[in-house]
């Protein structure tokens, strides 16, 4: 018999969808601020846990941090590492999930961007955060970005929590998606539909169809799915207490502020004992 912690993380980052991130998502200059001064304050060396393509990885590491990446897709990382290469850099990336991390390293500061809870259960998410908690040196800080279930792009989808509006999950894909040119000239579209929404288990699933175009011809397609798991900010404080951090603040998403009730998205920043 299979447990929860035998499934691999289901997410939609690899092949072309790897490509979309690696083309078209760059660092906002908010978060990068941000995160760079979680650096500056906490310490070095740092962690980019699920650093994707390095969109934030590289610009930190042109700033002349020390900074390491770490991600579950080997299409993402290879990305990263041809777009550190383009700048004359060569960072440590390390293809791992989250709640199987297991690095050389220790760090003063990790920092993780609109990934925790992305692909894994519930179990691995709290295995995660141990893990996370051993690879901080005393003192360490565990910086990470979360979007409320109520918040953000999730607020358009808040009114399905409520009984009887989740009947025509998944929904018919759109007809056209977001189309997009590529440095080489293809053109990649993608299309997002909801698939599932269970209250319950506090777990949505999307599915996104990826396609390529050449000459206006669509010459490649692929469909991928995302889990995601669903926490409010007061579950997130119980589970990096159980994982050891003694100190919790809850800020406004890259404000530098403390988070309201009005505050859809946030950052943690917690602390692991001196």
């Amino acid at each position: 018999m299979s447990s929860a912690m035998d499934h691999r993380p289901q997410t939609w980052h690899h092949g072309l969808m790897a490509r979309w991130w690696a083309e078209f998502n760059t660092a906002e200059p908010a978060e990068l601020a941000y995160y760079r001064r979680a650096i500056e304050r906490f310490g070095e060396p740092a962690l980019d846990l699920g650093c994707g393509a390095g969109r934030l990885l590289v610009p930190l590491l042109e700033a002349g941090l020390d900074v390491d990446g770490a991600d579950i897709s080997g299409d993402m990382l290879a990305r990263a590492a041809e777009l550190a290469a383009s700048r004359g850099l060569r960072p440590a990336l390390h293809a791992q999930a989250f709640h199987e991390l297991d690095l050389p390293r220790r760090y003063r500061t990790i920092l993780s961007c609109d990934s925790f809870g992305i692909g894994g259960s519930r179990a691995q998410d709290r295995l995660a955060l141990r893990r996370v908690f051993e690879h901080l040196e005393p003192g360490g800080a565990f910086v990470f970005s979360h979007e409320l279930p109520y918040g953000g792009g999730h607020a358009s989808r808040w009114e399905r929590w409520l009984p009887g509006r989740r009947a025509s999950l998944p929904g018919d894909w759109p007809a056209e998606g977001d189309r997009r040119r590529t440095a080489d000239g293809d053109e990649l579209e993608l299309l997002v539909r909801l698939a599932d929404l269970d209250p319950l288990l506090q777990r949505s699933t999307y599915e996104v169809r990826v396609r390529r175009w050449r000459d206006g011809v669509p010459v490649e397609e692929e469909e991928h799915r995302l889990h995601e798991s669903l926490y409010f900010a007061q579950e997130l404080l119980v589970l990096l207490g159980d994982a050891g951090f003694d100190s919790v603040e809850i800020e406004a998403a890259y404000a530098g502020t403390p988070a309201t009730p009005d505050d859809g998205a946030v950052v943690l920043v917690a602390r692991r004992p001196g």
